[in-house]
């Protein structure tokens, strides 16, 4: 598989952008079993391996991977405030759970789980998302083994098919519409802003 040709403008908005903590958030819009938008901000993660496609966590008793199960498909918006610009990446979502079938993308949990901060680890042997909050006792569970995934952490892999690049900077300002043809080949188009 090749590298997108718009991951290079990534890779330099995230570059220009480090000094800005916020900059490894984006906001990941899906569509909920009753046809209602659900909208959350996550963090990236990185990219799997030599692929195209994005590392999302999260809880699997969480109310998104019921949203995601319904609806594989969803958009982020990522907007940097440095460079004045914004990704708008519309694709699809891989859910690699504990039961996952595939050993490689379970490799791939288990090497995001060790990437992880002991801080965020923690937070996956916390009593249940969305749930009404429990007693204090429910937030300071053990530490979770640093090498094995709990079973409730979900590995998602969003696999872009459409990414509309939005410059504000310039006069007209530049927009490009990169999308993946049938054949897996990035069609790009420059369009009007």
């Amino acid at each position: 598989m090749s590298i997108a040709p718009w991951r290079s403008f990534l890779a330099n908005a995230l570059r220009k952008n480090r000094n800005q903590p916020h900059s490894r958030y984006f906001q990941l819009a899906t569509v909920r079993s009753d046809g209602t938008a659900a909208n959350r901000t996550l963090v990236f993660r990185g990219f799997l391996e030599d692929t195209n496609k994005l590392k999302i966590i999260t809880d699997t008793r969480s109310e998104k991977i019921t949203e995601i199960n319904n609806q594989s498909r969803g958009e982020i918006c990522w907007y940097f405030t440095t460079t004045r610009e914004q990704f708008r990446i519309a694709g699809n979502i891989i859910i690699i759970d504990a039961n996952h079938h595939e050993s490689e993308l379970q490799k791939a949990r288990e090497s995001t789980w060790q990437e992880l901060s002991d801080n965020a680890r923690i937070q996956f042997a916390w009593a249940h998302p969305g749930k009404p909050r429990g007693n204090p006792e429910a937030f300071s569970p053990p530490q979770p083994d640093a090498n094995k995934p709990l079973d409730n952490f979900c590995l998602l892999l969003f696999e872009p098919v459409k990414v509309d690049h939005l410059r504000l900077r310039g006069e007209p300002q530049n927009r490009t519409f990169y999308i993946k043809n049938q054949v897996g080949i990035w069609d790009i188009t420059e369009v009007n802003p």
